[in-house]
């Protein structure tokens, strides 16, 4: 559990309006969380070619947040847990293959793909989808047919560490959640596509009920299997390679690759236990006095520790570090290296 003074915030980002492509994930890690001081924040001068947050990129144009969004209601409504922003090992092409994320319940798993694009939707004959929008259109392979491909890699993945699926317990669905997404010939949707109608539709309802399409769309009436496999699941999926997530502020996530801390030698040395090696799970969460900004921070962290979720009073470590400190992070997709200042961060989340 987290010291008394200490809490927990799940918050969850609004679904972007504008066309994206992207991944993301909730996880079993450890903590970091800075708490802000008083006093005056300092900017010092920029002496390399980074992309600071003030003019990082829109980041409403990903779906980073549709993700988590997504991936939050799914667990309120559907009672599992969703790992989203895989990046799972394909031994075959010698790469790792991303996913948006994988629901595991005690019936099943789910292999999910989430398109939060806008615009009139149809199918080519070829399978390839068409976003048709007000100033462009946008093509793209069948996600159908990439989720499958997906959900394979995933299952060859589980049996390298041991776990032999059931057959039919592993399947894929395409969910569209932009209100902005509208299919010119539902006929054509395959059945694995779920729309922003039916999205839409979802209600929260006890664990034990489903609404009539949930029910047809991820359980597909298959009987329940034990909970040894949905434990095994959900261990090797917690441990599974991923991406690094950062949360800043305004409720938004980013997917992609921490690098580094930069800032004064004392601050770099007193972080020099943070890495990914030592610490698996940061949450950043601070707190300012008198509404000003702050020129020191408090930063406590826990121990990477695959037995438990949850870190005991005794485990915290803590460290104080100027607000001017930043962080080095390449987001999924990119290739420009984004600079943040480590007072402007909430939570940020390593792989192994």
């Amino acid at each position: 559990m987290l010291p008394d003074n200490l809490s927990s915030e799940n918050s969850t980002g609004m679904i972007p309006d504008k066309p994206v492509s992207v991944i993301c994930s909730l996880q079993t890690r450890s903590f970091i969380w800075i708490y802000q001081q008083y006093s005056v924040k300092w900017c010092g001068p920029i002496t390399r070619r980074f992309f600071s947050e003030d003019d990082l990129l829109d980041l409403d144009d990903y779906h980073f947040n549709a993700l988590f969004s997504v991936a939050d209601r799914l667990e309120k409504v559907y009672g599992g847990k969703a790992y989203v922003g895989l990046r799972i090992p394909d031994a075959d092409a010698g790469t790792r293959q991303n996913i948006d994320m994988v629901l595991v319940t005690k019936g099943e798993a789910v292999v999910i793909s989430v398109k939060n694009l806008s615009g009139f939707l149809s199918i080519t004959a070829n399978g390839t989808w068409v976003w048709e929008g007000t100033h462009k259109t946008e093509r793209h392979p069948d996600p159908v047919a990439e989720a499958k491909k997906q959900a394979s890699i995933l299952e060859s993945y589980l049996e390298q560490r041991g776990v032999a699926l059931p057959e039919g317990f592993l399947s894929c669905k395409v969910v569209l959640p932009n209100p902005k997404c509208c299919s010119i010939h539902t006929s054509n949707v395959p059945p694995e596509v779920i729309t922003y109608d039916q999205w839409s539709q979802l209600k929260p309802e006890p664990k034990s009920m489903f609404s009539g399409w949930f029910k047809g769309a991820f359980r597909g009436g298959k009987k329940e299997t034990e909970e040894s496999i949905q434990q095994k699941l959900n261990f090797i999926l917690s441990t599974a390679p991923m991406w690094d997530r950062l949360e800043v502020k305004g409720n938004k996530y980013i997917l992609g690759e921490f690098l580094e801390f930069k800032g004064k030698q004392e601050d770099i040395q007193a972080l020099r236990n943070v890495k990914r090696s030592k610490v698996s799970r940061l949450v950043i969460q601070k707190t300012s006095m008198f509404g000003l900004a702050p020129s020191r921070l408090q930063v406590f962290y826990t121990p990477r520790d695959y037995r438990s979720e949850v870190a005991s009073a005794s485990d915290w470590r803590e460290v104080n570090v100027r607000s001017s400190t930043e962080v080095l992070f390449q987001p999924e997709n990119s290739t420009k290296v984004r600079k943040f200042k480590l007072s402007s961060i909430l939570t940020l989340s390593l792989s192994a």
